[in-house]
């Protein structure tokens, strides 16, 4: 008995959707997407770490993160991350220039391109929003067995890479 549960529970076969648990999990999305649609983390980040800064500065901030590791950061770059105007990049990216959190430079390539860089200010806000993250994250699973913990993380981390596989598939025909 003890063996069949270990290798229904280890089984690497697909699992056959069902008309009970891909609803439930539709359902919990659908909770997800209200609860981060309140933008909690960011607030939290905002509130303790940048008073006056926008939850538009901290998306300009991600994007200048996820980014950076492919090289050099442009206002079109972050503009075409976050689906917005130009102009409106523009406008968000001056204003965090402003207020030191991020800086043009000219770019080693091309010195007539001018690129955005985070700031060692940009860094610990970047560093204050991640610790927020942490916390709530930690707090969810305070009294979760360790194992949950372990499996919960590698399923939606699955999870997470299947919906941005189908998203990506399907985006590319999508207009922005």
């Amino acid at each position: 008995m003890m063996n069949d549960v270990l290798t229904k529970t280890n089984s690497t076969e697909p699992a056959a959707p069902d008309e009970k648990n891909v609803p439930r999990i539709g359902r919990s999305m659908g909770r997800m997407r209200l609860m981060t649609g309140r933008r909690l983390i960011g607030r939290l980040a905002i509130q303790s770490a940048a008073p006056g800064l926008e939850l538009s500065h901290l998306d300009v901030l991600d994007a200048v993160r996820r980014a950076q590791p492919a090289g050099e950061v442009t206002v079109g770059m972050i503009a075409e991350m976050l689906r917005i105007d130009p102009s409106r990049a523009s406008r968000v990216v001056a204003d965090m220039v402003g207020r030191n959190v991020l800086r043009r430079e000219a770019s080693q390539a091309d010195a007539r391109r001018i690129v955005v860089v985070m700031t060692e200010v940009g860094q610990k806000l970047l560093a204050e929003i991640v610790a927020q993250k942490l916390a709530i994250i930690s707090e969810i699973v305070s009294d979760w067995p360790e194992e949950d913990v372990d499996r919960f993380a590698i399923l939606f981390e699955r999870f997470i890479g299947g919906y941005e596989a189908v998203f990506q598939s399907r985006d590319k025909d999508t207009p922005g």
